[in-house]
C-alpha cells in the first residue's frame, strides 16, 4: 500500500507541480476526515504520515480527566496510569487504530477529500504565483471566447479573462492565438483565483516601448505620461536629461522602425511621441501637436488652460471627434479650453508668444499699426484732402506745330 501511495504522490508532484509536503498534508486531512466521519463518529482522530516511508498511523485521542463523562473522548486518570505511568490530568492518551479495519467506503471518502484538498492547493498556488506578477505583462494563448465576447487565455499555470472593456476594439481573436497581455488584477474567490488581463491598458504600451527602445530600458529616456485610446490613438510624453539624446528620435528609430514594432503589436494603433517639458504652457502646446498654437495661458492651481489657435488650426487641435484635445488633456492632466484667435492676428504673434512661454515671460502685446501719410503733391498740383484721394494730373497738351515763314518774292 505504501508503494502505491508513493507512486501516486510522485505522479501528482510531477503533473500538478505541487510540493510533496502539501500532498502529504492533504492526504492526512483526507484520511482523518473520512475515518472520523465513517468509523469514529464523535471521536478525536489524528492521522500521521511519515514523510520518508509514508507509513500511515491513525490514532484515537482521549483526554485524561478525574471523572469520565464521555467515554469516546475521555479516560480516567486511573486507566491512563495503567497504560502510561507518566500520564497526568488534562493530558492525552493515544490509541493506535489498525488500518486494516478501514473500510472501502472510508477509503473512497478519503480519496474524494484528497482530490478536493489538492484542487484547493492548486488554486492557492496559482493565486500566490500571479499575485506577485500583478502589474506585469505576460504572453498568453487564447483558449476560448464566450457568447458575451469575453476572451479566456491560458497563462501556463492559470487562466485569465479579458473582458470586452479591456480588449482592443479593432482586434479579432482566434483560438490558439498568442498575445501579450497586462495582468491588471488578481483575486482569490471561493471558486479559485480570478485573474483579470487587459489589452487596452496604457501600461501594455509602456512595456512594449521598454522592450523595443533600449534608451527607455536603460533609463536614458524616461516616459513621463501616457494617454491611450486603445486601437485608435495614443500620446506618449518622453524626456531625457542627457542633452546629447533626442528622446523623440530615439523612440521613433531609423525610418520609424522602433515605433512601428510597437504599433504592430497593437493592431497598428497610432502612437504620437511628445516632448515633455516642465513648463506647463510648453507641455500643453506640445501635447496638442500637430496643431500650431498661437498662445497658452495655464493655471496650475485649478489645472485649467486656455489655448488660442488660429482659425485654420482649430479643427486640427480638436481632432476627429475631439480625440486630439481629449488625449492632450489626459496627458497633461489639464482641462483645456480651445479659443479661436481673432481674425487678422499675425503669425509673428504666435511665434513671439511661444518664445515668451518657453522663457516663462508674459506674451508681448502686438504693436499698433503705424499711420500712413500720403506723399507730397507734385509741383503745381493742389494737396489732396485727408479723406479724398489726390486729384489726377491734367493730361499734357500736344506741342503746337511749327509753321515756316512765307517766302518773300524776289
Amino acid at each position: 500500500m505504501n508503494q502505491e501511495i508513493i507512486a501516486a504522490l510522485d505522479q501528482l508532484e510531477l503533473e500538478r507541480g505541487l510540493d510533496r509536503r502539501v500532498l502529504i498534508k492533504a492526504l492526512e486531512e483526507g484520511i482523518q476526515s473520512a475515518y472520523a466521519k465513517n468509523m469514529a463518529l464523535g471521536k478525536v482522530v489524528e492521522v500521521r504520515i511519515d514523510p520518508e516511508t509514508l507509513q500511515i498511523d491513525v490514532l484515537e485521542i482521549k483526554r485524561i480527566v478525574e471523572k469520565v463523562q464521555d467515554p469516546s473522548t475521555e479516560i480516567s486518570l486511573e486507566e491512563a496510569l495503567a497504560i502510561d505511568p507518566t500520564a497526568e490530568l488534562e493530558g492525552a492518551i493515544e490509541f493506535p487504530v489498525d488500518t486494516d479495519r478501514i473500510s472501502r467506503i472510508t477509503v473512497q471518502t478519503a480519496k474524494q477529500v484528497l482530490t478536493q484538498k489538492i484542487r484547493e492547493a492548486e488554486r492557492e498556488m496559482v493565486y500566490n504565483e500571479y499575485r506577485d506578477r500583478q502589474g506585469q505583462v505576460v504572453t498568453a494563448i487564447v483558449q476560448r471566447i464566450d457568447v458575451k465576447g469575453n476572451v479566456f487565455v491560458d497563462l501556463g499555470r492559470g487562466e485569465a479573462i479579458i473582458p470586452r472593456r479591456e480588449q482592443i476594439p479593432t482586434e479579432r481573436y482566434t483560438v490558439s492565438q498568442r498575445l501579450k497581455v497586462y495582468i491588471s488584477k488578481v483575486e482569490l474567490t471561493p471558486r479559485g483565483p480570478s485573474i483579470l488581463a487587459s489589452r487596452a491598458d496604457k501600461e501594455l504600451l509602456r512595456y512594449l516601448m521598454q522592450n523595443e527602445i533600449p534608451e527607455i530600458a536603460e533609463g536614458t529616456v524616461e516616459i513621463k505620461a501616457i494617454a491611450r485610446e486603445a486601437g485608435q490613438r495614443s500620446k506618449v510624453a518622453v524626456y531625457s536629461s542627457d542633452p546629447n539624446v533626442d528622446p523623440i528620435g530615439a523612440c521613433i528609430g531609423h525610418r520609424g522602425g522602433r515605433i512601428q514594432a510597437v504599433t504592430a503589436e497593437l493592431q497598428r494603433e497610432r502612437v504620437d511621441i511628445i516632448q515633455w517639458d516642465p513648463a506647463a504652457k510648453v507641455f500643453i502646446q506640445n501635447a496638442l501637436s500637430p496643431a500650431k498654437i498661437t498662445s497658452t495661458e495655464a493655471d496650475p492651481l485649478t489645472r485649467t488652460a486656455r489655448v488660442t489657435v488660429g482659425a485654420d488650426q482649430l479643427s486640427l487641435a480638436i481632432g476627429k471627434g475631439g480625440q486630439n484635445v481629449r488625449l492632450a488633456a489626459r496627458l497633461t492632466d489639464y482641462k483645456i479650453d480651445l479659443v479661436e484667435a481673432a481674425p487678422g492676428e499675425a503669425v509673428a504673434t504666435s511665434q513671439r508668444d511661444a518664445l515668451a512661454a518657453f522663457l516663462g515671460e508674459a506674451p508681448a502685446a502686438p504693436a499698433p499699426p503705424e499711420p500712413t501719410t500720403p506723399p507730397p503733391p507734385a509741383e503745381g498740383q493742389p494737396a489732396a484732402a485727408p479723406d479724398q484721394p489726390p486729384s489726377a494730373p491734367e493730361p499734357e497738351k500736344p506741342p503746337a506745330e511749327a509753321t515756316a515763314p512765307a517766302p518773300t518774292p524776289p
